[in-house]
């Protein structure tokens, strides 16, 4: 008799086993940990500033994050493809990006990138902030919202919301993303444990690698082409710097308000370090510029220049704080009064060096300010800015305050608000791609690049607000007459694809057979390098169809494009298309002169 024995499949088996490993690990841990603690009581007690261990701040801020992605943007149906147009920080006339730009964001990937960030730095600024305001008086409730432990924890999440729109105000250009409120977390947090925050941050990667291990245990990869912006040219370096001084600033707040015995704070050396450890992991040296079309360039050498002026800034005004701080409650009675016996020992020279040190202080604050007001700035111009509600070149869908099209070689709306030039780059770019419109929002973007959909040859742009969204997809086809450059037009359908949109690798409709279809574009025609008879072939985009021209001497004659497995004759020339080439045959020579166009 042959039993059958049902095995896990093997990706299966695999999470099963990377969990159960992990699961393994932190129990032996933990259970050292509690085999130490009867030997050493030095350790850090999460109780002394948690209610009941748990920084509830932090996870009530995670839950509003993921809310806001499942709820607001529609993620809860279309994780992969979340609403983003209308929640972006558009301009100050704009109240809903305002308000939202910080909580929402642009897929899955970005969603789980701040909360990893959020998750790995957000419980140590909390527990420098603490649910009680001292260490080890753990009181339930408290009359005074200063002390009272929910307040307190309330005030995580309360501070992030408003560290988010302040962030976004003075955001420069469409932000998105929580990753300005993580950055404040960071920089609060490495004011108080600079070395910490760096290995926590390096603990949110692993976490990032532990996730994607159990999601997709095995990856099968070779060779492939691949249509990649650069990865610097995402990330809103600004916005990312804002958000790190104006964490630090709060930090500072919190360090001058605390007694010395309590939060002495870090030596300068190690603060230093871990600013610039900090700054580089999180890539605050990537300072770019757009150049038009898919062109960026990357100052990398001024980056980390900037990175280490920042950490000397920051070092200075913490460093200077403490030590002022410390002096000034150094020179209290033991009951914390500043009496006559505190007065008769308090000298004129140490009057002078506390002066001495206050004036650092203020001078160093003062830096850390006007670096902060430098950073946020330019932003209160650039959102002042609003859409000239030009219409769009071309034919272009409507739905409901919306217009989209593709266009190539226009002026991109955005980075081109104003008109300056500065080391040799200039905010006069072009920009080619399908762009979206909305004078009602002030909203002008280029949605997909025209590099982007030339690569995969199709493309899903989600327009909406609150409430609801409208997908409207994009598709081109066309041919390629070997080097002379491609024939090509862009078509858009209001709703999502299906199989009777023919938008497969190769797809060449002959015949508008979408219902709500626009063709947005009809590129220039482009002739073929081989002549027959003297003649030249020159194939044109049609909005039905495509044609093929054929010169001679004293005429141009033309015709449909034939279709599959089909031949036309034009001026003594024959055309066959076999499959997605197209051959032209003249005195028995026959020569291919088009093929279709084919995307990945």
């Amino acid at each position: 008799m042959v039993y059958e024995i049902a095995f896990l499949s093997p990706s299966t088996l695999q999470r099963v086993v990377v969990i159960a490993v992990a699961a393994v690990a932190i129990l032996t841990i933990v259970w050292l940990g509690r085999a130490q603690a009867d030997y050493d009581h030095d350790g850090i007690d999460l109780q002394d500033r948690f209610m009941m261990g748990i920084p509830w701040g932090t996870v009530l801020t995670v839950i509003f994050v993921i809310f806001v992605y499942l709820f607001l943007q529609d993620g809860l149906t279309h994780w992969r493809r979340p609403i983003t147009i209308p929640f972006r920080a558009w301009s100050y006339f704009y109240p809903l990006g305002m308000l939202t730009a910080a909580f929402t964001h642009n897929g899955p990937g970005h969603l789980l990138g701040n909360l990893f960030g959020t998750l790995a730095v957000a419980p140590l600024a909390e527990y420098a902030w603490g649910h009680f305001p001292n260490m080890r008086e753990a009181q339930s409730s408290s009359t005074s919202l200063r002390t009272n432990p929910y307040a307190r924890m309330l005030a995580v999440p309360g501070t992030a919301a408003i560290v988010g729109i302040v962030g976004t105000f003075f955001g420069l250009g469409p932000v998105i993303g929580f990753s300005g409120v993580v950055f404040a977390f960071v920089g609060f947090a490495v004011i108080i444990y600079p070395l910490g925050t760096a290995l926590a941050l390096i603990g949110a990667d692993a976490l990032r690698v532990f996730v994607t291990a159990v999601q997709s245990p095995t990856l099968t990869a070779g060779g492939r082409s691949a249509y990649l912006s650069p990865w610097w040219a995402d990330i809103a370096i600004q916005g990312h710097a804002l958000g790190l001084l104006m964490g630090v600033l709060l930090a500072l707040a919190l360090v001058r308000s605390r007694q010395p015995v309590e939060q002495s704070g870090p030596g300068a050396l190690r603060l230093w370090v871990g600013v610039v450890l900090v700054g580089i992991q999180q890539s605050l040296w990537a300072v770019y510029w757009y150049r038009g079309g898919d062109t960026y360039v990357l100052y990398r050498a001024v980056g980390v220049a900037l990175v280490v002026i920042l950490a000397v800034v920051v070092t200075v005004a913490v460093i200077t704080s403490i030590t002022t701080n410390t002096d000034v409650d150094a020179n209290k009675n033991t009951d914390g009064s500043t009496g006559v016996g505190a007065e008769s020992r308090i000298s004129l020279s140490q009057d002078n060096k506390d002066n001495s040190r206050n004036g650092r202080w203020q001078v160093a604050a003062g830096i850390l300010l006007i670096t902060t007001a430098a950073i946020a700035g330019p932003a209160i111009p650039y959102n002042l800015y609003t859409t000239n509600n030009e219409s769009l070149p071309g034919d272009a869908v409507v739905v409901e305050d919306y217009e989209l099209t593709y266009a190539e070689g226009v002026e991109n709306g955005l980075v081109s608000a104003f008109d300056l030039t500065a080391f040799g780059e200039t905010t006069t770019v072009t920009t080619s791609g399908v762009i979206v419109q909305s004078a009602d929002r002030d909203i002008w973007t280029t949605a997909v690049s025209a590099g982007r959909l030339a690569f995969t040859g199709q493309s899903t742009v989600s327009i909406g607000g609150l409430g609801w969204r409208t997908p409207v997809h994009i598709s081109r086809n066309g041919w390629t007459a070997g080097g002379n450059g491609t024939a090509y037009r862009v078509n858009a359908s209001i709703g999502s694809p299906t199989a009777s949109d023919d938008v497969t690798s190769n797809s060449n409709t002959d015949t508008n057979k979408l219902e709500n279809q626009t063709v947005l574009y009809l590129s220039d025609p482009v002739t073929a390098t081989p002549r027959l008879a003297n003649k030249t072939v020159t194939i044109v985009p049609q909005k039905s169809t495509y044609e093929l021209r054929v010169n001679g001497s004293n005429q141009t004659q033309t015709a449909p494009l034939p279709t599959a497995n089909n031949s036309v004759n034009i001026s003594g020339l024959q055309f066959e298309r076999v499959s997605e080439t197209i051959y032209v045959s003249y005195d028995q020579t026959r020569i291919a002169v088009f093929e279709a166009e084919t995307y990945n």
